[in-house]
């Protein structure tokens, strides 16, 4: 969108409009929930709401008009409405990483179709969806006051399990178990999502104070400059996913076994994000 304002060369449009179609056309549940890919058939994951609902807000009320740009925010407001009926717990109030309306893969439950874990980074994508999209959502939509909700009661969940570091755990919910970790991109977007909800005035100002702890965090647990300036964000999980070749069941031991590597771009972009609304 900044490239095209700053220079409205016909292949930005394109781009835009590819990404468009292509959602328009995304296979779906049968309640019209994205499937996460299209190898990952029927399934939901935490991690997919940021890859499409912010832009296609965006595509919305920059490129369709009345009932075409309607039809669309409808459309992704569902996608988080599907998340909180399906991959959200009541009792913590933290979210699955994953849910799969077969109930055919095997790190699916056989009842309830949900993974078996509350993945940090999972439910990091998650938060700055809340927040990303509230920012772009018409103030008069109707389905305003619902990602509001959403996103009060998701703040209230992970402060709860903040560590005393201020730093999020991988497994968000297991911080005493043996090889579980502070881990630095999910901390990273749960920082950036509770200071841009306060800056935003989504959220009320009490949870400033978990986010400029976070920030500490992030700087004492995961930050070290080397001699020639360079900065480096340590403690990144390098990746995380659900089924697919080899197969990656949802365990416990699954998620702490994942590469951790420096200066991922899944945590370094957070962190410079989360930077910026601190600093507001």
């Amino acid at each position: 969108f900044w490239l095209q304002q700053q220079n409205p060369e016909p292949r930005f449009k394109m781009a835009m409009d590819t990404l468009h179609k292509q959602l328009e056309g995304q296979p779906t549940t049968s309640e019209g929930g994205y499937w996460h890919k299209k190898r990952y058939p029927y399934q939901m994951w935490m991690d997919g709401l940021y890859m499409a609902e912010p832009f296609h807000v965006k595509y919305a009320n920059t490129f369709m008009e009345d009932e075409a740009a309607e039809k669309t925010l409808d459309k992704m407001l569902l996608q988080f409405d599907l998340i909180e009926k399906h991959n959200r717990d009541p009792k913590t109030g933290l979210y699955y990483h994953g849910w799969d309306e077969s109930k055919e893969q095997r790190w699916a439950d056989k009842e309830t179709g949900l993974s078996k874990n509350f993945w940090s980074r999972g439910m990091g994508w998650y938060g700055m969806a809340l927040v990303d999209v509230l920012e772009l959502l018409p103030k008069e939509h109707s389905g305003r006051e619902r990602i509001l909700t959403y996103l009060d009661q998701y703040a209230e969940a992970i402060v709860k399990y903040q560590d005393e570091t201020g730093a999020w755990y991988q497994v968000l919910d297991q911080p005493d178990r043996e090889g579980n970790y502070l881990e630095a991109t999910g901390t990273c977007m749960f920082t950036y999502t509770l200071a841009k909800g306060v800056n935003e005035g989504y959220l009320p100002e009490k949870y400033m104070q978990p986010a400029t702890k976070g920030y500490e965090a992030i700087l004492n647990e995961f930050i070290t400059v080397e001699d020639n300036g360079v900065v480096n964000l340590n403690k990144c999980c390098g990746v995380a996913g659900l089924g697919g070749d080899p197969y990656r069941d949802g365990t416990f031991e699954y998620y702490i076994n994942e590469i951790i590597r420096s200066n991922d771009p899944k945590g370094t972009g957070p962190f410079m994000m989360a930077s910026l609304e601190l600093d507001r």
